[in-house]
């Protein structure tokens, strides 16, 4: 089995990503799952969550991709917003010098500028199941040239009742794709769907000798509901964690708990599903670089947020699924990486309790409260801790950003603005390429460049004065990565 990614022939572009990734070696799904996806076979992956899967499939997708195609090739399906977010910065990280171009589709967001983005060159989606339904009867989103198909988190697309939309998608692509189905369990129902839409798939079922399950150590408090706050507060200043989610399973508790530990002055924000979705995704991204200590969420939080180093997650109340458990908890220990686990249940949650550890196949051990004695000697590390000022964690694609500049042309479609034009000003630049051009964004006034391999500065200096399409136009430096 191949122990590196370059005995897999892939593309020098992408070879280039996954090394400014910091991707050193294959992870155990990837060894099995990239060779297949390469032979354009339909799969069938069982695999824990944190092993690595997203980049599984989205490295040799991105291989795959043939760029001059203007249709989309590959539909994701994710069960969540948040998923579908995570799963698209992956895959745009990965193929970002071959300028593969990503959009994500998803409800509770507006239609409009996902219309938009579908009108440019689009060569993958990643989407939730509803609102890739409504982009297809609405006949925004070109489905007749999919050549793959991937399911991610099937198992959660099944607990959430996505199903029948599975199916009403998967008749509207093309006979011929190939399918891709990931999920960390396999439900009866799941191995229907493979039967009823799969050609001979293969299964891949990864079973590790150190399940992510055994690196995170799991521990079980008994309390009375009315006393979860103030246990809260001991255990988090005995752990001291650098980062931690709390999970809760209502929208009120998640508010409650908040305002508790804004109180007493934690550094934390929260999240939920009655949030607006551009609050969620700002603070997903802040706790990504380190802005805070304490998130405390539902289990919206408990898929698609791949953060490394989280040290502890603490389950303020016991999920009702086995599986959210699970999930919960791989929030931390990601690909080979230890972590802690703490749950607090009442007495009446201890029958839930037991039925996790039926699944996981191990009993969690049962703590004492830490004596007074000790919170009060540990306070002090504690808030020292809390007021020092993170420092910021480097996103996934920092090191890609590094050689990359995005620039601003202010002219769009209005002005009949064209990639073609763009790309000939460019290239008349002495010593820039078209290989030094990434992806091109054009909407109604403006217009959005990437100058790859650190020519950014030359091509910024040089649009100063050089006319495009008969015109100077004002050109500026942009510092987001890309369109969202």
């Amino acid at each position: 089995m191949k122990t590196s990614f370059n005995e897999y022939k892939l593309n020098k572009e992408i070879m280039k990503a996954i090394d400014m990734l910091n991707f050193k070696e294959p992870t155990m799904v990837q060894k099995q799952v990239l060779p297949l996806v390469l032979e354009k076979k339909d799969i069938i992956v069982k695999s824990q969550t944190g092993s690595g899967k997203t980049a599984a499939f989205a490295i040799p997708i991105c291989n795959l991709i043939e760029w001059e195609d203007n249709k989309p090739q590959a539909l994701v399906i994710t069960p969540t917003r948040e998923l579908a977010i995570q799963v698209k910065e992956d895959i745009f990280n990965i193929g970002r010098f071959q300028r593969t171009n990503v959009v994500a589709i998803f409800g509770k967001y507006p239609f409009a500028p996902q219309v938009k983005q579908l009108k440019q060159k689009t060569h993958i989606v990643v989407g939730t199941p509803g609102r890739i339904i409504d982009h297809i009867e609405k006949e925004t989103f070109d489905t007749s040239n999919i050549k793959y198909l991937i399911i991610d988190e099937a198992d959660e697309i099944l607990n959430m009742g996505f199903i029948e939309q599975i199916k009403v998608i998967i008749d509207r692509l093309p006979q011929d794709h190939t399918t891709m189905l990931f999920s960390a369990t396999m439900p009866e129902a799941i191995k229907s769907l493979a039967n009823q839409y799969m050609k001979n798939p293969v299964n891949v079922e990864i079973k590790y000798t150190n399940r992510a399950i055994d690196r995170i150590a799991q521990e079980k408090y008994v309390v009375e509901e009315t006393d979860k706050l103030s246990l809260l507060r001991d255990i988090t200043i005995f752990e001291n964690a650098d980062s931690c989610i709390i999970f809760c399973n209502t929208q009120q508790k998640v508010d409650d708990v908040y305002v508790e530990l804004k109180r007493l002055n934690y550094t934390c924000q929260k999240m939920h599903g009655g949030m607006e979705q551009k609050d969620r995704l700002e603070v997903i991204n802040s706790f990504k670089k380190g802005s805070f200590r304490y998130l405390v969420a539902t289990d919206v939080a408990a898929r698609g947020i791949d953060i490394d180093n989280i040290s502890l997650v603490i389950n303020f109340d016991i999920p009702q699924d086995k599986d959210n458990y699970i999930h919960r908890i791989g929030r931390t220990g990601r690909i080979e990486n230890k972590g802690k686990a703490i749950s607090f249940s009442t007495k009446r949650e201890l029958r839930l309790l037991d039925a996790i550890e039926d699944h996981i196949a191990k009993k969690i051990p049962l703590k004492v409260r830490p004596t007074k004695d000790s919170i009060s000697d540990l306070k002090d590390n504690f808030f020292e801790k809390m007021y020092t000022i993170p420092e910021e964690k480097e996103a996934k694609g920092t090191q890609l950003n590094k050689e990359i500049m995005k620039l601003h042309i202010n002219a769009g479609k209005k002005t009949k603005m064209r990639a073609v034009d763009i790309v000939g000003t460019i290239c008349s630049i002495e010593g820039v390429t078209a290989q030094d051009i990434g992806i091109i964004n054009i909407i109604d006034i403006s217009t959005f460049v990437e100058i790859l391999n650190n020519k950014g500065e030359i091509v910024y200096q040089a649009l100063q004065t050089k006319p495009i399409k008969g015109r100077i136009r004002r050109v500026s430096k942009k510092d987001d990565t890309y369109i969202r």
